[in-house]
């Protein structure tokens, strides 16, 4: 063991003998410690790992014992996530070896590492957002695991029983509060009974209760022999859990001790590398003349209700209560994320509207989560500082890099940001150096109004310290602060008053003296306050509104309106409900129903196919020179299907292993095929044989038997979507690549098959456009590539991937091609084919994409 000495220097001792804990916290964890000389559970060796510029682990030895939790600590930056990243497989060390369970890891890949019994809970959550949260723990501990996809529901919701949290295994993890999901990925990697598991900061999004739920099943896990490794900030919660302590600063082990023989303070100040004198900084009173920064009368919305408060210039007020009262809908509330009533005024003036009306008062928001609203990922950091102030870097409309370079440097500087370079992506910076720049490009706004939530969540102690500053110096600059924390000591020493919530409505109010932790958590706990019955009656339509923002909405939206289109036509003119125009009508859907079918698979994927057009049209000219009088009908389908085949391999391996975008991939193989049949057949010619296209046109009364066969193929694709391994995976690859590659989906041969059912489903689409052409014109076929894109925005998918409904491509292509069919019987001009499902088309668009951000917004309640 290394304990600390009275210089600060490191001493290695014999481990102590395991009796009866000190700290009267940790008085049940006796009997899981581990015996001194047990082989390790996890033992990494050695490792050494760089990045550009970078050296970010440096010779670390690191190991955990059978039975024992081990925590891992140190500032933002140190190199515990990649180290961890290394012991999961998701990342390839440059020297040194990792055991698990005394086998080695031989390869960076999770499923090795899983494979031999290492479970992993990453600070971002490897969760599919649109993907229930059955389908992610299918995905995550195995579908035999859970007995299959059919009984992957009943055994999620028995698993996720004991955190009594009411999650619904049928919810899409993107409705899930943050919590939440946590709760989801602790509970997925428990359900693996790992050797090893790993938590990486568990507890950042969690309440009190919520965190003695997590550590009892962490005792249950060391109980059973298992070693957990435990990352966190929080070092009143190591000391709490852990046996030993692992102190990593600038990618080297600082120390490993035992967690009874030394304080919070002396961890802290190893973790820094200096001693902390002050955490935060002295409270400035607010001057009794200070002007009202911010009134808020009569404040409603969903999750509170009739809130007033005024915060002044220079001051500093905090919101607290129970986790889920309402705090968390007003801060969004004022930063004009979520409808309201009542009144807001920044410096006397009213503020009307949403997000960008606050902006414009002054009114600037830090959300809590980071990654998903607080920073621009892609972008670098330099990017990221300017990006709310990009006219004060910019010179007769044009963005100066040179003033963005200066700003950049000159925030981070002040702000103590560690990057290699203002240039540097700020995906690559650790959590609290990505929390500074936020706050760097929130104090350049120099905000009126700055309303902050959870600023130091998995932030290090050090960052914490510089944190505090910042928001200090806001105040002091004249800005009025609210600050929700769950923290209830970071509210005491950051906050002139601290307003406690409680069902929506704030029921008591701490000033100066008065705020301390111990009145924060009594005002919380002891509230008996009742959250008024209009506030219950959003609750009422939460599953209407969930249905509405679902897959299959849709489809019935799409399906009404076909219905009341075509009745108010054929009321208009009866001929459109006659039978030859039924036929018609039904004949030309199923081509349509194919190839939207088709697109829909890749854009599933979050891919995009634009040669479906071109090779429809390459399929009817090789069936003009093969299925006519004197050809071989066999021969020629034999060669439309190998002809289809190959475009779509060619395609997948264009996008799959040479990485090419699928936009440029396909738009090239979309030119390429207009060139082969343009010079198979640059005119028309070349009758396909009339007893074939006869068949291929028999009906059942007004109904086409082809259109039937291709609704019928599309529900199975529908089931095979919902049902089968194949689609839960296709969906998490466009939910998110990277998560899905972490739970194991192999997402270069699903992307590469999306393109080859793709091309196999355009083969049918092909031979009904051979009949209805009846000669071999490849021409006719271009425009089903946006017809395809067309029937796919009306079906409802999203066009990055993830999430959509073969069932709403049924009802699209019938609307598509009903609004093409009903101008002559309407007395319109041919235009309005073309107005007319543009139209439909934009209008879908923004209904969609309102229903969605509706239920988007509700997961944060």
């Amino acid at each position: 063991m290394t304990h600390f000495g009275s210089n600060g220097s490191e001493t290695r001792v014999r481990p102590p003998q395991r009796g009866a804990s000190t700290d009267p916290t940790r008085s049940d964890q006796a009997a899981h410690r581990p015996a001194g000389h047990a082989a390790p559970v996890l033992s990494m060796q050695g490792i050494g790992k760089s990045f550009p510029g970078v050296r970010a682990l440096d010779e670390v030895g690191f190991d955990v014992l059978p039975g024992e939790v081990h925590a891992l600590v140190g500032e933002n930056g140190a190199g515990k996530s990649t180290l961890m990243a290394v012991a999961s497989g998701a990342l390839a060390a440059d020297d040194g070896a990792v055991l698990i369970g005394g086998d080695r890891l031989t390869q960076a890949q999770p499923e090795q590492a899983r494979s031999l019994g290492l479970g992993i809970v990453r600070q971002h959550p490897a969760l599919l957002p649109d993907l229930t949260v059955a389908e992610n723990m299918a995905l995550g501990v195995g579908y035999r695991r859970v007995g299959g996809l059919r009984r992957a529901v009943a055994w999620t919701r028995e698993t996720l029983a004991p955190w009594e949290m009411g999650i619904d295994p049928r919810a899409r993890v993107a409705d899930l509060s943050m919590e939440k999901r946590f709760i989801v990925e602790i509970a997925k990697a428990l359900a693996l009974d790992p050797k090893v598991l790993i938590l990486d900061e568990p507890t950042e999004h969690l309440s009190a209760e919520e965190v003695q739920r997590l550590f009892a099943k962490v005792r249950e896990t060391v109980a059973t022999g298992a070693g957990v490794v435990y990352i966190s900030h929080r070092i009143p919660e190591v000391k709490q859990i852990a046996d030993r302590v692992t102190v990593l600063r600038d990618g080297r082990t600082r120390g490993t001790f035992d967690a009874d023989t030394v304080t919070e303070e002396q961890i802290v100040e190893r973790v820094v590398g200096r001693e902390l004198e002050t955490v935060f900084p002295a409270k400035a009173p607010v001057a009794e003349d200070a002007a009202e920064r911010l009134a808020v009368t009569g404040f409603s919305g969903p999750g509170f209700d009739d809130i007033s408060l005024t915060v002044r210039s220079g001051e500093i007020v905090g919101l607290a209560g129970v986790q889920g009262n309402g705090q968390a809908e007003l801060v969004r509330a004022l930063a004009g994320l979520v409808p309201t009533s009542g009144g807001i005024a920044v410096d006397g003036q009213r503020v009307r509207g949403g997000n960008a009306a606050a902006a414009n008062a002054g009114v600037v928001y830090v959300p809590a989560d980071r990654h998903g609203e607080g920073v621009f990922l892609p972008l670098g950091v330099s990017e990221n500082i300017v990006a709310r102030t990009l006219h004060k870097v910019s010179r007769f409309g044009l963005v100066s890099d040179a003033l963005t370079r200066a700003t950049a440097k000159e925030q981070i500087r002040g702000l103590t940001i560690r990057t290699p370079t203002p240039q540097t992506p700020i995906r690559s910076l650790s959590g609290g150096n990505q929390q500074k720049a936020v706050m760097a490009r929130t104090l350049l706004a120099a905000p009126k109004v700055l309303v902050v939530e959870e600023p130091t969540q998995g932030v290090d102690a050090g960052a914490r310290v510089d944190l505090y500053r910042i928001l200090r110096t806001a105040a002091d600059d004249g800005a009025a602060v609210i600050v929700l924390s769950s923290d209830n000591v970071e509210l005491e020493g950051l906050c002139h008053r601290v307003l406690i919530m409680s069902r929506g409505s704030v029921i008591e109010e701490l000033t100066g003296e008065e705020i301390t932790e111990a009145a924060i958590a009594h005002a919380a706990l002891t509230s008996t306050t009742v959250r008024g019955q209009e506030r219950d009656r959003p609750e009422k339509r939460r599953r209407v509104r969930a249905w509405l923002a679902g897959d299959q909405a849709p489809a019935a939206v799409l399906a009404a309106i076909v219905v009341l289109l075509g009745l108010g036509t054929g009321l208009y003119n009866g001929d459109y409900l006659g039978q030859f125009n039924l036929n018609t009508l039904l004949l030309m859907i199923a081509p349509l129903l194919l190839v939207g079918a088709a697109q829909q698979v890749v854009v599933m994927g979050a891919g995009f196919d634009l040669s479906v057009g071109p090779l429809m049209g390459l399929l009817v000219v090789i069936a003009s020179y093969w299925i006519v009088d004197g050809g071989n009908l066999v021969l020629g389908l034999l060669l439309m299907a190998l002809g289809a085949l190959a475009v779509g391999v060619v395609n997948g391996v264009m996008v799959t292993w040479f990485r090419i975008n699928p936009v440029v991939a396909t738009l090239a193989a979309y030119m390429a095929l207009q060139g082969v049949y343009l010079s198979l057949r640059d005119t028309p010619g070349g009758t396909i044989f009339p007893s074939v296209v006869d068949g291929i046109q028999a009906r059942f009364g007004a109904v086409p038997l082809v259109t039937v066969l291709a609704v019928l193929l599309v529900l199975l694709l529908e089931l095979a979507l919902r049902r089968t391994r194949w689609g839960v995976e296709l969906r998490a690859l466009g939910s998110g690549p990277d998560a899905a590659e972490r739970l194991g989906v192999k997402i270069r041969l699903i992307r590469f098959t999306s393109y080859v059912i793709c091309s196999a489903l355009v083969l049918p689409a092909g031979i009904i456009l051979m009949a209805e052409i009846g000669v071999g014109d490849g021409r006719p076929g271009l425009a089903y590539t946006l017809n395809s894109v067309t029937v796919v925005v009306l079906a409802g998918a999203g066009i990055f991937g993830g999430r959509g409904s073969f069932v709403g491509i049924i009802a699209a292509a019938v609307l598509a091609q009903q609004l093409v069919n009903i101008s002559p019987f309407l007395d319109l001009s041919p235009a309005w084919g073309y107005w007319l499902p543009g139209l439909i088309t934009i209008g879908a668009a923004v209904l969609y994409a309102q229903l969605r951000r509706t239920r988007g917004t509700g997961a944060h309640a």
